[in-house]
Formats: C-alpha cells, structure tokens, sequence
C-alpha cells in the first residue's frame, strides 16, 4: 500500500470518527441536555405552554390564539374575541403568517372598515373607540393577546351575554393582563385564550 492511499485513508478514518464523535455529542447529547433542563426547571414552558382547563385535559396553548366563533363563522357573544388572524383559517400554527398587505392595499383598507363596523356594532360602542388590534392581523397570525383597550370595550358585552357582575369581568380581566416584558418592553396585553377558559370555569 502506498504513503498517498494509506494517507487517504487515515483521513477517511479521522473524518468519520469525527464525523460519529459530533453526532453523539451535538446532535445526541447537547439535545438530551437541554431537554432535560427545560423539563426540570420549566417544564410546562418545555411542554409548549399548555393550557388546561379544570379537569386537566389540554384545551389550547397559552402561546398561541383561538378563534370563538359559532359554526357560522359569528363570533360568540359570551366570549372574549381574539384579534383577527391572517394564518389559514385562523389560529393554524401550519400556517403562520400576516397578510403582508402594506397600509395603502385596497384589500387591508376594506377589511379594516369593515371589522371596525362589525366590531362596533356587536359591542354597541362608536367605531371610533375599536382600537387598532382589533382591526389588524399580527405578523405571526397566532397571537394568543389582545389590548387592554380591546378587552375593556368587550367586557360589558361579555357580562351581559353571562349574566354576570361586571366588576366580577373586570376583575377577571385584570388577572389575565400580562404588563411589559421586565417593566418597559412591548405593551399590556391581556391573554384571550386563558381569560375566556376562566370564564367558562367560572360558570360551572
């Protein structure tokens, strides 16, 4: 066997042992670690942020919206109203996405008026008091939150709708407020999924 052929093969030799080494320990090992300390120190965060209602079943994550609507497509009276989602149907987490319609689309400007008079309308306020998210999209089209200002306009409607105080609302709304990443990033937002499975534990 020749220098050139045996050295060829030494580097074959290197190069797939390495190539076994940092499979095992970057692709195998590195991963079983990290899932391991997502499990022990958060393991519902791990777990994709399930949302579970009282008997423990999983009904949704808090990480990702919902539509409440009835099978024709009308949003649900008793329930607080997501903002409107561009990914498939609604919600699809195959696929995420805005619309990517810039402010001056035609299609977005018509949608927007649209939604501020149906809005308006089923929570009997003056179209000009619909704050924007509840006329927009979000870039992702799975964003579980809404407004602080969304979630006012719709809390005497969804009292109504449940016979409930409506201090006892308002105050359901305020648990499920989330402030400003560390004290100053983002806005308040209120998680619509969690707020709307509170209600319905709520009644039973």
């Amino acid at each position: 066997m020749n220098t050139t052929l045996r050295s060829s093969l030494r580097t074959l030799s290197v190069s797939v042992r390495t190539l076994l080494l940092c499979t095992l320990v970057l692709g195998l090992g590195y991963t079983l670690l990290v899932t391991g300390i997502g499990q022990l120190l958060m393991p519902a965060r791990a777990d994709g942020s399930p949302l579970r209602d009282g008997d423990g079943q999983i009904v949704g994550s808090t990480l990702i919206g919902q539509s409440f609507l009835d099978k024709d497509g009308e949003p649900l009276a008793e329930y607080f109203q997501s903002r409107p989602s561009a990914a498939g149907d609604g919600y699809d987490g195959r696929s995420s996405s805005g619309t990517n319609h810039g402010p001056e689309n035609p299609e977005l400007i018509a949608a927007i008026s649209e939604r501020r008079t149906e809005i308006a309308a089923f929570n009997g306020v003056p179209e000009e008091d619909v704050p924007a998210d509840a006329l927009t999209a979000s870039a992702s089209g799975l964003d579980p939150h809404i407004s602080p200002a969304y979630a006012a306009l719709q809390t005497a409607r969804v009292a109504e709708a449940r016979d409930l105080p409506l201090d006892r609302v308002e105050d359901l709304v305020a648990e499920y407020s989330q402030g400003r990443d560390l004290g100053y990033l983002g806005e308040p937002t209120v998680n619509v999924a969690s707020l709307n499975l509170a209600l319905d534990e709520l009644e039973d």
